[in-house]
């Protein structure tokens, strides 16, 4: 796993080898969320020429967590919130009959980036 195209994690608080411990550990219980996210956000060509599709779903993970801060409030409005939370919505929604089936990806994105964090946070 490479660090280098995680921009959430590409920071001085993330320290390299927890990023690395954490990944696998939330991997390992959670494949087939990361598998139902790979399929709406990469094709079937992407995702057998990408190697690191699973670091690519944690990113996206990350992201929606920090867009929901600032459609919450937590976080102050950017230039470019209006633009990231169109194109999260529009990955997601894509092919998507009902708002449902939006927001069962919402959820699961959020769930796995803040479940990342926590099992990065009690990791010694």
């Amino acid at each position: 796993m490479s660090v280098v195209g995680m921009y959430m994690l590409n920071t001085p608080q993330y320290n390299h080898e927890k990023i690395h411990q954490a990944f696998d550990m939330l991997y390992l219980d959670r494949k087939n969320q990361f598998r139902e996210l790979s399929q709406v956000l990469l094709s079937d060509k992407a995702l057998k020429v990408m190697p690191n599709w699973k670091e690519f779903v944690l990113n996206f993970c990350l992201d929606v967590e920090e867009a929901f801060k600032t459609w919450s409030g937590q976080n102050s409005l950017l230039t470019s919130s209006p633009q990231k939370a169109l194109t999260l919505l529009r990955q997601l929604g894509h092919d998507k009959t009902s708002i449902n089936q939006l927001v069962h990806l919402l959820n699961m994105s959020y769930n796995l980036s803040v479940e990342f964090k926590e099992i990065y946070r009690r990791l010694k």
